[in-house]
């Protein structure tokens, strides 16, 4: 029989369905925007039927806004191609339970045409290529991602009915690593912490933010892919179960005037047998190797490229402000937080944090570009830069991009994102930007009409 803290496997769901633990099997892929969609099944049917002849789903699941609306201009789905279906390939490594649901577990999925060719534009498969890159070089990524979000007392439904104004925080102070701040709410955190450990997270800590009601949860980092799988059933779990104790919590990047939730994403290249590959004792000043310069040039010479990766809605740009401790400028330090880039750790534990990213990154996207970015690097032997030293929002270099539309002109302009992720994949997600700035472009908003009502 298997028990909480063990991997499932599927003889384990077998015997668990067949004595009456397990009843549902969430199928689910993640959408362009970091978003799980799929399908609840009968566990016996999943057994029975799914296992060998993996479900489908409507191929619009990848061709929609956040709001679930048709868009024009996606070339994979379309009026015009009759929104056909794709795969719901699952990957049974991904097995798992989800504690937070009576008899449930869950399934992660790689989407697929229906002759069993890989979507390109699918974000497990973008990064899963990427990856392929990496492993042909003879190396592999581990990732830890962490995730900021800010807690309610209101829950979505009182959110969602009063315009999301007038929320009450969690907390009404800064209550950054403050044990009694956070005792507020231990009860949400601690929830999530065993439901998610139970799901088959490592958990690390739970610690305070600055922004009001503002919390992480930290997991141990892991190969790349599983870390990216965990993010998103880890974003999933954290609003189901807020929503079940009558909270609700957002990991959007910028909520109001104060600090932004971020997700810092830590990366570092290993060799396949796990040696290390980044670190060199011999460079006294950062502990780095060859290989490890190159690996953080490369980051630095593509980081606007990616941006879109990295910051993938209009509301993501509004955390890049000096004293805000999101980035503004394309520079490197140790152990700097003003600087993008931020190289932490020693030896074994060397890697490198990404600053963009915010809570709303779709986190197969932004691993992806970092891969690929560090594997050009190393490729092509890109002599890094000294170190950034001091403030780095004073800094006079290259900046990170402000706007959408700029991360969208450096994306689509790119003959390196071309000849890296490929033409489908680049006006995929350049169609996903001009959608977004296309809907904003169209809206009312309140800033608007408190300028405008009686003053204009």
């Amino acid at each position: 029989m298997s028990t909480a803290s063990s991997p499932l496997t599927l003889e384990h769901l077998r015997t668990d369905v067949l004595e009456g633990r397990v009843d549902t099997v969430i199928v689910a892929i993640t959408d362009m925007q970091g978003r799980l969609q799929g399908k609840r099944v009968h566990a016996p049917y999943f057994l029975e039927h799914v296992v060998p002849h993996p479900t489908e789903g409507c191929n619009y699941l990848l061709a929609v806004d956040v709001d679930m609306n048709t868009v024009d201009g996606y070339q994979m789905s379309s009026w015009q191609s009759g929104y056909g279906d794709f795969v719901m390939a699952h990957d049974l490594s991904t097995l798992r339970r989800v504690p937070w649901h009576p008899g449930t577990v869950m399934v992660q999925a790689d989407v697929q045409w229906l002759d069993g060719s890989d979507v390109p534009a699918s974000p497990r498969q973008v990064l899963k290529r990427q990856l392929a890159r990496l492993s042909d070089a003879g190396m592999a990524a581990y990732v830890g991602t962490e995730l900021e979000f800010i807690v309610f007392t209101d829950t979505y439904e009182q959110a969602w009915s009063q315009g999301y104004r007038d929320l009450t925080p969690a907390n009404q102070y800064n209550v950054d690593y403050s044990i009694l701040g956070t005792s507020r709410v231990e009860p949400l955190l601690r929830s999530i912490r065993l439901a998610t450990a139970e799901a088959g997270m490592q958990v690390e800590s739970a610690k305070g933010e600055c922004n009001f009601g503002q919390h992480e949860i930290a997991f141990l980092y892991e190969d790349a892919l599983r870390t990216c799988d965990n993010h998103v059933v880890y974003k999933t779990a954290a609003k189901e179960i807020a929503a079940q104790m009558g909270y609700s919590l957002t990991f959007m990047a910028k909520y109001d005037e104060r600090e932004g939730n971020s997700c810092h994403i830590h990366l570092s290249f290993r060799g396949l047998d796990g040696s290390t590959v980044m670190a060199d004792d011999s460079d006294e000043t950062h502990g780095l190797s060859d290989v490890g310069r190159s690996f953080i040039a490369g980051q630095l010479a593509h980081m606007r490229e990616l941006s879109l990766l990295f910051a993938p809605n209009i509301n993501s740009y509004k955390r890049f402000a000096p004293g805000s401790f999101a980035p503004t400028s394309i520079e490197w330090g140790r152990d700097n937080r003003t600087c993008a880039l931020r190289l932490v750790g020693r030896g074994g534990s060397l890697r490198l944090e990404n600053r963009i990213p915010g809570g709303d990154v779709n986190p197969y996207l932004a691993v992806a570009g970092m891969v690929a970015a560090g594997l050009d690097g190393i490729e092509r032997g890109l002599e890094l830069r000294p170190a950034f030293e001091g403030n780095a929002y004073a800094a006079e270099g290259e900046k990170v991009p402000w706007r959408l539309p700029d991360a969208v002109d450096e994306w689509t302009r790119s003959e390196w994102v071309a000849s890296t992720f490929g033409g489908d994949v680049v006006e995929h997600y350049a169609n996903m930007g001009r959608i977004e700035l296309e809907a904003f472009g169209r809206t009312v908003t309140d800033w608007e009409r408190y300028r405008g009502f009686e003053r204009l």
